[in-house]
C-alpha cells in the first residue's frame, strides 16, 4: 500500500503532499523534513529505494524517489508494493503533469495544485493504485477540464443573464 506521496523542492519545501494513513499535521511536517533529509543527501548515482526509519513505520516502510530537475517525487510505502512499479508509478505521474502542463515545473505545481491533486487522484485513490495507463489517465484530465469548461461557461452566461435582467 502506499502510505504518502510528496513531492518537495531541493530546498525541502513541500509542493504537493497527500497522505493515505491518519496521521497529525505536526507528524506529517516531520516525516516532510525526515524524508528531505534522507533523500536531499544522497548523491544522484546513488539507489532510488531507502528503508524507512521508526517515524515512517520501521523496516516495513520504503521510501522511494526519483529527481526531476528541482523537485524530488516520493512515494513512502510498504513492502508490498515493487520498487520497480512504483518507479514506474513515478515516471507515469511525472509525464501525466508534464503533458497537462507541457513541461511541468515547481511553478506548475505551486498554481495548480487542485489539477496536480487531480492527476494524482486518477491514479492513486486510498493509498491504491487505480490507473497506470498514460493514455487513461490523460483521457480522464481532458474530461474533467471539459466538463470544468462547460459549467463554467454555463455558469457565465448565466451570470450575464442575470445582470441584464433577461431570466
Amino acid at each position: 500500500m502506499i502510505k504518502s506521496v510528496l513531492i518537495f523542492n531541493t530546498q525541502g519545501k513541500p509542493r504537493l503532499t497527500r497522505f493515505y494513513q491518519q496521521m497529525s499535521l505536526e507528524l506529517q511536517q516531520e516525516v516532510v523534513k525526515e524524508i528531505h533529509s534522507l533523500v536531499a543527501r544522497r548523491p544522484a548515482v546513488a539507489c532510488n529505494f531507502l528503508e524507512g526509519s521508526k517515524l515512517l513505520g520501521g523496516a516495513d516502510t520504503r521510501i522511494i524517489y526519483r529527481n526531476y530537475a528541482t523537485l524530488y517525487f516520493v512515494f513512502v510505502v510498504d513492502s508490498s508494493e515493487s520498487e520497480l512499479g512504483i518507479l514506474d508509478l513515478i515516471q507515469v505521474f511525472v509525464e501525466a503533469l508534464d503533458r497537462c502542463f507541457e513541461n511541468v515545473c515547481e511553478l506548475d505545481i505551486i498554481f495548480h495544485f487542485e489539477e496536480a491533486h487531480y492527476i494524482l487522484d486518477e491514479i492513486i485513490s486510498g493509498g491504491l493504485v487505480l490507473e497506470t495507463n498514460l493514455a487513461e489517465i490523460l483521457r480522464a484530465i481532458q474530461e474533467q477540464n471539459r466538463l470544468v469548461k462547460s459549467h463554467s461557461s454555463q455558469g457565465s452566461h448565466a451570470l450575464s443573464e442575470r445582470s441584464t435582467g433577461w431570466m
